[in-house]
């Protein structure tokens, strides 16, 4: 009975410390697992970490290729506007600058001045038959233009007079004081140097008809033709009625070019009212079709 009672102590014993151990062992392998999943955890922490500060990377390296890609557009630009604005440069340079200038009282023109290239109006259109009359060379296509429309629309228009020069406008200035007086001649003809033929854009219009020549041009279907399309080839009236220069001239029309007369038409606008400053500006786009 004793030695039974001594084998089931000593079974207990190994019993207990197989428990004991057992379980020793299972807290070893918990305690692993959860050391396992801490650094499972912490690894995936630090890789996320890292993707983290790719992810930024590639943030701040876009935006670096973003901010060159902006600056290279921006000196592209700047190239861009400084070739523009050297053409542009260039192109006013060998522009006629006295072209849009207020002649009338307001500029004067030395009497060295001629414009830098005449040619002859057509024999077809001039009033007197065999005269010469010269104008601009690079406004002779628009004035040529006008004279075909008018002639489509069964409106036969004659030029009477061009170009003048600073002695022509003299003599011509002269001739008016001695058969009208000073005072008379004052109000319809512009002293040599502040008249607009000088420059060679202007014209007087005139008919063949008894009323037409030039007192009457206003009544003729020529003059009503021309106060509704000529702005369309780049002429504006230069003296209309109620100006401040002269007296009314429905025959004396200035080539400005059709970006400015265009929106001299539609602005209901007086070339002599606009400033000198804001006409300039159209200087580049004279010779523009």
């Amino acid at each position: 009975m004793i030695k039974i009672n001594k084998q089931i102590a000593s079974i207990t014993a190994v019993l207990i410390v197989g428990v004991g151990f057992g379980a020793y062992q299972a807290h070893s392998f918990i305690d692993s697992t959860k050391k396992e999943i801490t650094k499972i955890k912490n690894d995936f922490s630090e890789m996320k970490n890292v993707f983290g500060q790719l992810a930024e990377n590639n943030t701040l390296l876009q935006e670096a290729l973003e901010n060159e890609r902006q600056k290279s557009a921006l000196i592209e630009d700047i190239v861009k506007d400084l070739s523009s604005d050297v053409n542009v440069f260039k192109k006013l340079n060998e522009l006629d600058s006295e072209l849009l200038k207020k002649y009338s009282k307001v500029y004067f023109l030395s009497e060295n001045y001629v414009p830098l290239d005449l040619s002859y109006i057509q024999d077809d259109y001039i009033y007197k038959e065999g005269e010469k009359i010269p104008f601009h060379t690079e406004m002779l296509p628009f004035l040529e233009d006008l004279l075909r429309d008018a002639k489509r629309d069964n409106i036969e228009l004659f030029i009477l007079s061009g170009y003048r020069s600073f002695g022509d406008q003299s003599k011509l200035k002269s001739g008016y004081v001695v058969r009208y007086g000073a005072g008379t001649a004052n109000s319809f003809s512009a002293e040599q140097g502040y008249s607009e033929h000088q420059l060679g854009t202007t014209v007087d219009f005139t008919v063949k008809s008894p009323s037409g020549k030039l007192d009457g041009f206003d009544n003729t279907p020529a003059y009503t033709w021309l106060v509704n399309n000529a702005y369309r080839h780049g002429f504006v009236l230069s003296y209309p009625p109620n100006n401040n220069y002269y007296t009314f001239e429905p025959w004396h029309w200035r080539f400005v070019g059709k970006k400015l007369a265009d929106d001299l038409h539609d602005k209901n606008m007086y070339f002599y009212n606009m400033a000198q400053r804001e006409i300039d500006g159209y200087l580049i786009s004279i010779f523009e079709d």
